[in-house]
């Protein structure tokens, strides 16, 4: 599934193709695309209205519109193309569940393989607000809050970071790159974590963040943004996905565990529990 780097990636992306156009037209291919609301009701709210912003919140894509706001969520195969209107992508395919017809002649259409994609309309944004926690790369998020956020919480700490009502946007890769970089086992109660570790911690965060979306994020199997383009932070991961290489720091093998139903990896020398 698609993290911050690569939905931030895709945002910009979209972003000048998008922006001060107006929507003409909306086809659902899937019905549920709009699930809860009907392709319907939800062409109703969109047409005719004009893109002012196009932004990231979290993993979700938004186009803040001249009235109301419409999210797009990826899930795990969803891809966001601007493409011409004649333009055989543009076609009804099995893959391509929803296309928003544009102003310039131009269409922005959402491929998804396997279905699980959304695109949903919001009068205002507060309902997805309460939640999502601090966006980890804003100016607020800071060491203190971050620390007095772990406070008191007993979960274990790669879980609580999955978790997109305390922070939103990490997923399964950056927070076993976080926490290597911090040296934090991932089974680490949150609350046991000192000032000093935390901030270890938070700068991890912020800096294994910031890297990827230097590189347009990371292509594991899926992901891409446009016509072609593929992250390339893939080469630069210093675990994920590499049980039994050397650790790059001390040289010991690389260990995969389950935390959380999730596979999760690790140097067990450099991160003690």
């Amino acid at each position: 599934m698609p993290e911050l780097p690569e939905v931030e990636t895709v945002v910009r992306y979209l972003r000048p193709q998008l922006e001060e156009r107006t929507i003409i037209g909306f086809t659902a291919h899937w019905p549920r695309v709009t699930a809860p609301i009907s392709p319907e009701d939800f062409t109703r709210q969109v047409t005719g209205r004009t893109i002012r912003a196009v932004r990231r919140r979290g993993k979700y894509v938004l186009l803040d519109l001249d009235r109301g706001h419409v999210h797009l969520h990826l899930r795990m195969t969803g891809r966001l193309l601007v493409l011409p209107a004649g333009d055989p992508e543009a076609s009804s395919q099995p893959h391509v569940t929803a296309e928003f017809d544009l102003s310039d002649s131009r269409r922005l259409v959402f491929r998804d393989l396997r279905k699980f994609g959304r695109v949903g309309y919001l009068d205002d944004l507060s309902p997805l607000e309460a939640r999502l926690g601090p966006e980890p790369l804003s100016p607020q998020f800071t060491p203190r809050l971050f620390h007095r956020l772990l406070q008191g919480r007993q979960r274990r700490i790669k879980p609580l970071l999955l978790d997109q009502s305390f922070i939103a946007g990490l997923g399964n890769i950056y927070v076993d790159e976080a926490l290597f970089l911090a040296r934090i086992h991932p089974e680490t109660p949150a609350s046991r974590l000192t000032f000093a570790r935390a901030k270890a911690l938070h700068r991890a965060i912020r800096d294994v963040l910031s890297e990827s979306i230097m590189h347009d994020g990371t292509t594991i199997i899926n992901f891409q943004y446009g016509e072609s383009g593929r992250g390339r932070f893939r080469e630069m991961l210093q675990v994920f996905r590499r049980e039994g290489e050397p650790c790059p720091v001390c040289g010991i093998p690389l260990k995969k565990l389950r935390v959380a139903q999730r596979g999760t990896y690790l140097c067990p020398a450099c991160q003690v529990l």
